[in-house]
C-alpha cells in the first residue's frame, strides 16, 4: 500500500483559517468558553481537597458549608458552559463545512468534461459530500477539544509538579511517551482510512451507476452480475476498514496501560510521602482525582485522535480534489457580435488525453457561413457530437484552430475570433446547444426557462412560451411560472420538454444554435411540432444540426458527412442532390436513418 503523508500544520491551519475567519466572533467565543471550562475543571478538586483538610483539623461547619456550595455551584455552571460550547460548535462546523460543500461543488462545476468523463457522479458526490462530513468536528469541537484535552492534561502535570515533584516527574513521563505512541499509530493509521474513503467513494459511483441504469438492468436479466458486482465492492469495504481497525485496536488498548502505570507510580509515591507526612489526606485526593481527570482526556484523545485520522483522510482526499485544475484556461476576451454567426474549422484534430492512439476527428476543414444552416451526417461514433462540443470548448483540439464570429458585420470590423481567445462564458452565450437528453431541475418553471437568470422579464419568457408553441401546456399549469417542474420530467411529454430547452435557447438570444439529434427520439407527430419551433430558432440565426432524420437536414443549405472522423463529403446540400454519384444522394436513395445507424 502507497504511503500517505498526512498533512502538515501548514495545511490544517489554512483550511481552518479559510472557513472559521468569517466566524471569528463564533469561534472566539468557543475557544474562551472551552478555555474557561478548563479552568473550572481544575478548580473544583482543590475545592475538595480544602473540604477534606478542614474535616481532618476539625473546622467548622460554616466553612465545609461553604466550600461544599462553592464546589456545586462551580459544578452548574460548567454544565451550563459545556452546552453553549457544543451549540456554538455545531453551529461553526455546519457553516464551514456548508461553505466548503459550496466552494467544491463550484469547483467541480468548473473542471473540464475529460474530468467528469473519468469520475462518476456518485463519486463526486461522495467527495463534496461525505468527505466534507467527516470534517463536520474537525471544524468546530475536535480541535477545540483536542486542544483543550491537551492542555487540561498539561495544567493536570503542573498542579502536579507543583504539588510534589515526585509526582510530576513519572507521571509526566509516562504522559509524554503516552502522547509519543499515539503520534506513531496515528501514522500507521491515516492511510488505512484515506484507502478506506477511496473504496467507499469507488462504491457510490457503482450504486449511482447501476440505480440509473435499472431498467436496462431488469429487462437484460443482468441483476446476478449486479449483484456480484454489489457483493465485491461492498467486500472491498469491509477489507479496507477492517485494515484501519487492526491499528485502532493498538490505539483502544493503549490507554488501559497508561493509567495502570500512572495508579502505581501515585500508590508508590503517594504512600510513602503520607507515611513520612509530607501528604495530607486531602492532598492524596486531589493526586489521585487528577489521575482520574486525566483518564477521561486521555480517552477523549483517543477518539478525537480516530477523529483526526478520519478527518486527514478526507483532508487528503479534498486537497487532491482541489489541486486539479481545469486544463481550458479563458482567453484575454473577445466580443461576439449581437448577430448570426460564422464558423470556420481549420486543420482541427482531436483525441482523448486518455486514448492518444485513437483520434476521434482527423484534420477537419470547413466553413459556414453567417445566418447558413449546416446538417452533419454520420454514422455512430464518426465525430458529429465531438465537433460540437469543440465549438463550446468543452474540450480543446489537440491542433488546429476554430474561429467563431461575423467577418461581414461591421461590429469590431467583422472578425472571426479563435474561440481560444474568448471567456468561455461569453463563448457560451453566443452560442447554444440542445440535446435529445432535456435537463430539467427541481424549481419552477421561470427557473428552468431562464436557469435562474432574475434579469430576465416576466414579459419576455410569457413571449417565448408562445412562440415555441408551450401555450396551451403553461394555461394549464397550476401557479403559471412559479409551478413547479419535476427532475425526472413528470408532468412533460419528450416534446414538451424538448421545446422548453428551444425556449431557453430563444431567451439567450445566440448567434449560433446547434441542435445535436434534438429529434430523434420522438414520434413523426411529435417531431412536426419540433420542426415548427426549430424553423423559429434558426430564423436570422446560423445553425448546425445533427440529424438521423431526412425532414431535420431538408432545411440545412450545407451537408458535411464525417466518416472515422474524417469529412468524407461536404458541400451546398442542392449540389449534392444532383450528384447522383455523391454520398449524400446515395444517402437519400436508401433512405437517410436506416444508412446511418
Amino acid at each position: 500500500m502507497q504511503e500517505t503523508q498526512a498533512p502538515s500544520f501548514r495545511q490544517y491551519w489554512s483550511l481552518l483559517s479559510d472557513y472559521l475567519r468569517p466566524q471569528k466572533g463564533r469561534v472566539t467565543g468557543l475557544v474562551l468558553l472551552a478555555l474557561g471550562s478548563i479552568g473550572l475543571r481544575l478548580a473544583n478538586p482543590q475545592i475538595v481537597r480544602r473540604f477534606l483538610d478542614a474535616a481532618e483539623t476539625g473546622e467548622g461547619l460554616e466553612r465545609l458549608f461553604g466550600a461544599a456550595a462553592l464546589f456545586m455551584g462551580i459544578a452548574l455552571v460548567r454544565q451550563v458552559v459545556q452546552i453553549v460550547v457544543t451549540y456554538l460548535g455545531e453551529t461553526v462546523a455546519w457553516s464551514a463545512t456548508n461553505a466548503l460543500r459550496a466552494d467544491l461543488a463550484l469547483h467541480c462545476l468548473k473542471l473540464d468534461m475529460s474530468f467528469h468523463k473519468q469520475h462518476k457522479p456518485g463519486e463526486l458526490i461522495e467527495r463534496v459530500d461525505g468527505d466534507v462530513n467527516q470534517l463536520a468536528n474537525f471544524f468546530s469541537l475536535l480541535v477545540v477539544r483536542l486542544g483543550g484535552n491537551l492542555l487540561l492534561v498539561l495544567g493536570v502535570l503542573v498542579l502536579l509538579w507543583v504539588q510534589d515533584w515526585r509526582f510530576g516527574l513519572p507521571l509526566s513521563s509516562i504522559a509524554v511517551l503516552g502522547l509519543l505512541a499515539l503520534n506513531r499509530l496515528n501514522k500507521l493509521t491515516i492511510p488505512r482510512w484515506q484507502a478506506f474513503r477511496e473504496v467507499e467513494a469507488k462504491l457510490f459511483g457503482f450504486l449511482e451507476e447501476w440505480l440509473n441504469g435499472t431498467e436496462e438492468i431488469q429487462t437484460s436479466g443482468a441483476k446476478p452480475f449486479i449483484m456480484l458486482r454489489l457483493f465485491q465492492s461492498l467486500r472491498a469495504r469491509w477489507q479496507a476498514v477492517f485494515k484501519a481497525m487492526r491499528v485502532q485496536v493498538l490505539v483502544a488498548v493503549f490507554p488501559l496501560n497508561v493509567f495502570a502505570l500512572a495508579y502505581v507510580a501515585a500508590h508508590i509515591v503517594g504512600t510513602s510521602g503520607f507515611l513520612e507526612g509530607r501528604i495530607t489526606i486531602g492532598a492524596l485526593y486531589v493526586i489521585f482525582y487528577y489521575i482520574d481527570v486525566m483518564k477521561e482526556p486521555l480517552w477523549e484523545i483517543l477518539q478525537q485522535v480516530e477523529d483526526l485520522q478520519r478527518a486527514t483522510a478526507s483532508i487528503n482526499r479534498i486537497a487532491e480534489l482541489r489541486q486539479i485544475r481545469p486544463t481550458i484556461q479563458d482567453g484575454a476576451g473577445v466580443e461576439f457580435p449581437q448577430e448570426a454567426l460564422g464558423v470556420h474549422f481549420d486543420a482541427v484534430t482531436f483525441h482523448y488525453e486518455d486514448d492518444l492512439s485513437t483520434k476521434i476527428l482527423d484534420e477537419i476543414t470547413f466553413q459556414l457561413e453567417p445566418g447558413k444552416v449546416l446538417g452533419v451526417l454520420g454514422r455512430t461514433g464518426s465525430g458529429k457530437s465531438t465537433l460540437t462540443r469543440l465549438i463550446l470548448r468543452f474540450y480543446d483540439p489537440t491542433s488546429g484552430t476554430i474561429r467563431v464570429g461575423s467577418p461581414n458585420s461591421s461590429h469590431n470590423g467583422g472578425q472571426m475570433h479563435d474561440i481560444r481567445q474568448a471567456r468561455q462564458a461569453d463563448l457560451r452565450r453566443s452560442v447554444s446547444m440542445v440535446t435529445q437528453e432535456v435537463q430539467l431541475f427541481q424549481t419552477t418553471v421561470r427557473n428552468n426557462l431562464t436557469l435562474f437568470d432574475d434579469s430576465i422579464p416576466e414579459e419576455r419568457i410569457l413571449q417565448v412560451i408562445d412562440s415555441v408553441g408551450l401555450g396551451s401546456w403553461f394555461s394549464a399549469l397550476p401557479k403559471g411560472l412559479d409551478s413547479i417542474l419535476e427532475q425526472d420530467n413528470t408532468g412533460l411529454s419528450a416534446g414538451e420538454a424538448q421545446l422548453l430547452a428551444f425556449g431557453r435557447v430563444f431567451l439567450t438570444n445566440p448567434g449560433l444554435v446547434i441542435l445535436d439529434e434534438a429529434s430523434s427520439r420522438l414520434d413523426p407527430h411529435t417531431e412536426r411540432l419540433i420542426e415548427r419551433a426549430v424553423d423559429q430558432l434558426l430564423e436570422n440565426r446560423t445553425g448546425i444540426i445533427i440529424a438521423h432524420r431526412l425532414a431535420t437536414v431538408q432545411r440545412a443549405d450545407e451537408i458535411l458527412i464525417l466518416d472515422d472522423g474524417r469529412i468524407a463529403e461536404s458541400g451546398r446540400r442542392a449540389d449534392l442532390i444532383r450528384d447522383p454519384n455523391s454520398i449524400f444522394s446515395t444517402l437519400l436513395r436508401t433512405g437517410l436513418q436506416e444508412a446511418l445507424t
